[in-house]
């Protein structure tokens, strides 16, 4: 073994890592087990090689077969000579550059989203063209290293990792700024967690003192031995809370030339962050997700009854939710608003007093005779028809919004002009002609108006299933009315859309993976 830091009182084991706090699963020999490398990560890692691309996964070195497996992201230093080739390989690759939202965002460093078809595994590239380092709340000191880091790469058996030496000049640098100063202490961050112990441990085994020395002494002589020696002493777990304030106060002043706020607007930002965070988390139930920087989409799946969409967008939602900006819409049972809750109740009123009875819009389009003669019964079947257009076109704009702003909206169902029994206008096709009046005529129109502003989303995707089959599948409604309505998509012809149709009758497993693959290859 190496000797272990500047000086004999500095050993990996001053550092323990409690057994019990080791969650990791155990193979029946003892080992860990391991996960295979994802392919997309290999492709990656090649492609990196082959065009000589500046790297290396500069963080978290002693977890890599995690970044391999997709586990961990992966914390790529990339050359800022090497963006442009760099970013040309992603692109290669179809990964999408994703954006944080404006307080968690920090320059010099970029998201990438790749999607391993094979492992079904999202893969989350964090790339840094800046050492930006400090408390999660906001990252506020930059190490201007970056050359002589990448300089001291060598070739794992994957990825480029750095020299020990200086993985661990910057792993400490980042403990103290994360758990070491009083405003960190005072909200209980004031200690390093088992995975930071353990990756301290294992950088202290691998470190040379003699090159350490040098580092500092040549890229950091603002810093210098004698206070870095004094910030490992403050990292062990015994260290006094005096002795672990300090230590934080003087390597915030040899670092303030570094500091991209200065220190009352930064204590002042991690205060109010970890307030309203927390706020947001825990109250609203709300984690800030990332949006993608070309631009956001609206996804429909359109379909019958029984063919499978509500399945379908809960297995899109649960593969984009848990990176991504993403909302569920159901057009054909939109939320309704506040006016639509006021007419329901007065019409629903009127029912419970007797004064007509309920109609459904099934019972006269597919009615053998249907009476079409307007009553009350009807106008109040008109009216909630008119309300619906109106509450779909306010959420439609909703989700228009969202997706502008680079998020994702699911849609189940959605108005099609095509289809003109489905979630589209259907006043005029539930009165005759010759039974209109001015109000009936005025209705048509105004619900006509609503659904003039829908235009084509961004990604169609029809999902196609034999009426029968339907029917079968869907036994909980009048198979008269499944088997009209699958009847519409089952005839149409689609390739005068810009629809992707996909046979619903496979398995959902084969649906659902069809699905992500084309939404990721389109986005």
């Amino acid at each position: 073994m190496k000797q272990s830091l500047l000086s004999p009182t500095f050993h990996e084991n001053d550092y323990p890592a409690e057994e019990t706090d080791n969650l990791d699963v155990l193979l029946p020999g003892g080992g860990i087990p391991e996960k295979p490398t994802l392919n997309l990560i290999r492709e990656l890692c090649r492609a990196l090689s082959e065009e000589r691309i500046a790297y290396c996964h500069w963080k978290s070195n002693n977890a890599l077969d995690r970044s391999a497996s997709g586990d961990n992201d992966l914390d790529l230093l990339v050359s800022r000579a090497d963006a442009q080739g760099f970013g040309r390989i992603l692109n290669r690759l179809d990964f999408k550059q994703a954006v944080a939202p404006i307080d968690r965002s920090v320059p010099g460093i970029l998201d990438y989203y790749g999607y391993d078809k094979l492992a079904d595994r999202m893969v989350h590239v964090h790339v840094h063209y800046q050492l930006i380092v400090g408390h999660d709340m906001n990252k506020n000191y930059h190490l201007p290293i970056e050359t002589p880091y990448l300089d001291s790469v060598v070739q794992d058996d994957l990825f480029r990792v750095p020299a020990p030496e200086f993985e661990l000049i910057v792993f400490v640098i980042r403990m103290v700024l994360k758990h070491l100063t009083w405003e960190t202490i005072l909200i209980r961050n004031g200690k390093l967690s088992f995975e930071e112990r353990q990756e301290l441990s294992y950088l202290l085994a691998r470190s040379d003192l003699n090159q350490v020395n040098r580092i500092l002494q040549k890229h950091l002589p603002y810093l210098g031995t004698d206070l870095f020696e004094r910030c490992l002493q403050a990292l062990k777990p015994n260290a006094s809370l005096w002795t672990r304030i300090s230590v934080g106060r003087e390597l915030l002043k040899a670092l303030k030339a570094q500091a991209r706020r200065d220190r009352l607007q930064d204590i002042w930002l991690k205060l109010w962050r970890r307030v309203t965070w927390g706020i947001q988390r825990r109250v609203y139930k709300r984690v800030s997700k990332r949006r993608l920087a070309n631009g956001g989409a609206t996804i429909v799946i359109a379909g019958g009854d029984g063919a499978g969409k509500s399945t379908a967008i809960d297995g899109l939602y649960d593969w984009l939710s848990n990176d991504f900006e993403v909302s569920k819409l159901h057009m054909g049972k939109p939320m309704w608003s506040w006016t639509t809750k006021i007419v329901r109740a007065i019409l629903g009123l009127g029912r419970m007093l007797g004064f007509y009875p309920f109609v459904s819009e099934s019972s006269v389009l597919y009615a053998s005779k249907p009476d079409t003669r307007l009553g009350l019964a009807y106008y109040s079947l008109l009216i909630r028809q008119l309300c619906r257009s109106r509450d779909r076109l306010l959420a439609y704009v909703r989700a228009r919004r969202l997706a502008m702003n680079g998020g994702i909206v699911l849609c189940d169902r959605f108005p099609l002009s095509q289809i003109n029994l489905m979630d589209g206008p259907i006043i005029r096709q539930l009165v005759d002609p010759k039974d209109t009046n001015w109000l009936v005529d005025y209705m048509i129109r105004l619900e006509e108006k609503n659904y003039q502003s829908f235009v084509w989303p961004e990604l169609l995707i029809v999902l196609k299933l034999d009426p029968q089959v339907a029917v079968q599948r869907k036994t909980d409604e009048d198979g008269d009315y499944v088997r009209a309505r699958s009847q519409l998509i089952w005839s149409f012809d689609w390739q005068q859309t810009p629809a992707y149709v996909i046979d619903a009758s496979l398995r959902r497993e084969d649906v659902l993976a069809t699905l992500k693959s084309h939404i990721w290859s389109m986005l």
